[in-house]
């Protein structure tokens, strides 16, 4: 076996300088000891009493609702656009793909401005709407757009990648036999994107789940409306509203839901949902 390379589950891989080992140890505790404080913060015992609280029951029902719908748009819409960034070339693939993926690295709170000057009182398209008799600000819709502008970007980068490696010749074959393209799509591209499209929906739900700067702004924090699980954490932290032990169980399930979320994630199969 050549020098430098240590062979590990019947494959080879090359072997890391052991210096690295003290930055990665400082990054794994810059993620993990945070998180682990957390869990020492909170008081078990008072746990299920505050889940069940009306309070808690009221920001998790809700974060739950607008989560689940958000995703549910965010699939329906990102997978046509990941579809057209993925068959696209040259410029138009490149500017769609910088467009969708501008609300990830967009400070959250600029998105909620943006909404708010598209949908609110004197935006573009918002005193039309008011003038139907459509108020979207500072409603549950209102969250529910905000979870999704958010989201949309991981499902589309998600799909998107895996529709660029995939064999184009189950598809081609399928044609070959004359397939329409939708039955092309519904019968061979769905089912080989079956795996990555299950995992940008968990990371659209998760993501949705732990939104709080677009709806803050665009949403506003009332209870039982617009105030989901990050706005209840926040306004505990302010002194309003819910306790801190409410804060900090929430907080705790949101930990958990991810935790779970990217455990699913890595527990399916390359092939599965083939």
């Amino acid at each position: 076996m050549p020098a430098g390379v240590t062979r590990s589950n019947g494959g080879e891989r090359t072997a890391l300088p052991p210096a690295l080992l003290v930055p990665a140890g400082l990054a794994a505790a810059v993620l993990l000891l945070p998180l682990s404080a957390l869990f020492l913060r909170v008081d078990w015992a008072l746990v299920p009493a505050t889940i069940v609280s009306p309070a808690a029951l009221s920001a998790l029902g809700l974060s739950l609702v607008t989560a689940t719908i958000a995703t549910v748009l965010c699939i329906v819409l990102g997978l046509p656009l990941a579809l057209v960034i993925a068959r696209a070339d040259g410029l138009l693939a490149t500017v769609l793909r910088a467009l969708t993926t501008l609300p990830l690295v967009l400070p959250p709170l600029v998105g909620g401005l943006a909404l708010l000057s598209l949908l609110g009182r004197g935006g573009v398209l918002g005193d039309a709407l008011e003038g139907l008799g459509v108020r979207i600000p500072f409603t549950t819709v209102a969250v529910v757009i905000a979870q999704t502008f958010v989201a949309l970007p991981f499902l589309v980068i998600a799909v998107e990648g895996a529709l660029r490696g995939i064999d184009r010749g189950y598809e081609r074959a399928a044609e070959s036999l004359g397939a329409r393209p939708w039955t092309v799509l519904r019968r061979v591209t769905l089912p080989l994107l079956a795996p990555s499209l299950t995992a940008g929906a968990i990371l659209c739900f998760t993501r949705a789940l732990g939104e709080f700067g677009a709806t803050a702004l665009f949403a506003g924090n009332a209870a039982g409306t617009t105030r989901t699980m990050p706005l209840a954490i926040y306004t505990a932290f302010n002194g309003a509203g819910v306790s801190q032990d409410t804060a900090l169980t929430l907080s705790l399930l949101l930990v958990l839901v991810a935790v779970v979320a990217l455990l699913f994630m890595r527990s399916r199969p390359v092939g599965a949902g083939l």
